[in-house]
């Protein structure tokens, strides 16, 4: 195949001249990054969003995460269908007061080659790494932000070379799934207390590729693991990649041109960039790319949605009424197919989104413009304000949204003010109450509803937890405490949708969609896959030559 995909539409050729220099730079690097005759073995792609540390305590954000997961493993991990699955442990029990969960450790499993462990440049890892790893998290000096992850942990001891044994504070269902977080990443002690701070630049693990080298803001190499412990379901020994290349565009425009004139070989999300260029309005692809590229898309665990702040003094905002008529207000469908090429799925169900156990599309809003209409009525009678008002805050990314429901909420009598500030002011407006209406999303930190119910408990109440909205309810906050309590995985989820409806039915929020995982890669790339967290996860891929 063509470096060409094919001729790229004209909005896009002034960036061609800019850009040859670069794409020069990654066909040579990419020469240098494996045998010549290996180079279809090589993974490209681009974080246009860069990366700020390879060491797992400090895996913030997705740009972090997906370096990461190549270097790392932990106890566990989640497949593409949010099960978790053995890792470096091989198998677990846990205790019936759901209390102790004690892993069996591989024998097999080693670090990354490196001189610090000595002749054999290598070690098998046990399971006093993991105490180490999981008391570096907690360690204030670190400063780790996923020391989180640990909050419901009272202890935890190798109690020999492959036995873990972690006893929680009080049962919590989801904690195998907290467990999958790259935060939770084994690490050798040696090598970490050698580098100490640059652990960040010379990351040693025990994932399928290993660390080769990272030029900042320009260029990061990782190298097949050849002594890597998982195999496929043939025993064939996982990766089968080289080698991974990693460069950093900062704009997502120039990096779906290298996508389009084959410098690499994956796209993640939609911008509006180029949302056009390669989707139809109904979010198929369009002809020009139909022959070359692959497009995934599966459900994403994240909540686009508005936010009422319920202690207000603001008459609209303290009206279950008007809130419910905005609720019914708008075309959340058309919102969907006219701003994101139907990328994203119009969220008629509760806050828990598509693709999460608990989530039920029937106990949401719908369009019903005449019901609202009548909504907004009942709501003047009853208070004597005929020109109802709200102001919506929001980013500039969100503005189009925001614009668009103001536009439809003005058909039925609201009248809408849309503030756009800056992100940074958004969250911390967010977190101390002084916005009656904003924009927000939410993506789970962990692969359990309890991580999107745990934003209506009182006791979590913003800024010291992630109730933004400030909602209360008395048996809501019973539910959830009794969720806690049930080992029984149906019987919880079915509470989960009892809880999420309680919220619908009280409406301090207004869902938008639930985001999609949407990925293109070029047709050589095979066993990719997706999955509704969005981790990218490179051991199983395959890539053929042109």
């Amino acid at each position: 195949m063509s470096n060409i995909l094919k001729p790229v539409s004209g909005k896009y050729s002034h960036l061609i001249v800019i850009l040859s220099i670069f794409t020069a730079f990654i066909l040579f690097s990419c020469e240098n990054t494996s045998n010549s005759n290996k180079n279809h073995l090589v993974f490209r792609y681009n974080e246009h969003k860069n990366i700020g540390s390879l060491d797992p305590a400090f895996a913030k954000d997705n740009a972090d995460n997906w370096a990461i997961n190549q270097l790392f493993n932990g106890l566990v991990q989640m497949d593409e269908n949010l099960n978790v699955q053995p890792c470096i442990a091989k198998s677990w029990s846990i205790s019936e007061d759901a209390l102790t969960y004690t892993f069996s450790l591989r024998n097999d499993v080693k670090f990354h080659h490196h001189e610090l462990f000595g002749n054999d440049s290598t070690r098998t890892v046990k399971a006093n790494d993991f105490e180490y790893s999981f008391n570096r998290l907690l360690d204030k000096k670190i400063a780790s932000p996923g020391s989180w992850t640990l909050n419901k942990v009272a202890s935890f001891t190798a109690l020999n070379d492959t036995t873990f044994q972690i006893r929680l504070k009080q049962a919590f269902p989801a904690f195998l799934g907290l467990l999958t977080m790259k935060y939770c990443s084994v690490v050798p002690k040696e090598i970490v207390e050698h580098y100490n701070a640059d652990f960040r630049s010379h990351p040693i693990g025990t994932g399928p590729f290993k660390f080769k080298r990272w030029e900042e803001n320009l260029k990061l190499v990782f190298r097949k693991n050849t002594q890597y412990f998982e195999t496929d379901s043939n025993g064939q020994q996982l990766p089968y990649l080289e080698a991974v290349a990693i460069t950093f565009l900062p704009d997502k425009q120039s990096e779906f041109l290298q996508f389009a004139q084959g410098n690499i070989d994956f796209v993640s999300g939609l911008d509006a960039s180029y949302k056009d260029e390669i989707l139809t309005a109904s979010g198929t692809l369009r002809s020009l790319y139909e022959t070359e590229v692959n497009m995934i898309r599966g459900p994403y665990l994240n909540t686009e949605y508005l936010a009422f702040f319920m202690e207000t003094d603001l008459p609209e905002i303290q009206s279950e009424i008007l809130r419910k008529a905005i609720n019914y207000g708008f075309d959340r469908k058309k919102m969907m197919t006219y701003l994101r090429n139907g990328i994203g799925i119009p969220a008629y169900g509760g806050f828990i989104p598509k693709g999460l156990p608990g989530h039920d599309n029937t106990i949401g809003f719908n369009f019903q413009p005449e019901n609202a209409k009548q909504l907004v009525q009942q709501f003047k009678t009853e208070t004597g304000i005929t020109n109802p008002e709200i102001t919506i805050t929001t980013t500039s990314n969100y503005l189009s949204f925001c614009e668009y429901i103001q536009r439809e909420l003005q058909k039925i009598g609201i009248s809408v003010n849309v503030d756009v500030i800056p992100a940074a002011t958004l969250k911390d407006a967010k977190a101390n109450g002084k916005l009656d209406i904003f924009r927000a999303s939410w993506v789970a930190d962990y692969p359990d509803a309890e991580n999107y119910l745990s934003l209506y408990y009182s006791k979590n109440f913003a800024p010291d937890g992630p109730n933004y909205t400030h909602f209360k309810d008395e048996l809501f906050d019973q539910w959830y405490e009794e969720a806690f309590t049930i080992t029984d995985t149906k019987k919880r989820e079915q509470l989960y949708t009892k809880m999420d409806s309680l919220v619908m039915a009280k409406t301090p929020v207004i869902p938008l969609f639930y985001d999609e995982v949407l990925r293109f890669t070029r047709k050589q790339i095979s066993g990719l896959g997706i999955n509704p967290i969005n981790m990218l996860d490179l051991k199983r891929v395959k890539k053929t030559k042109d």
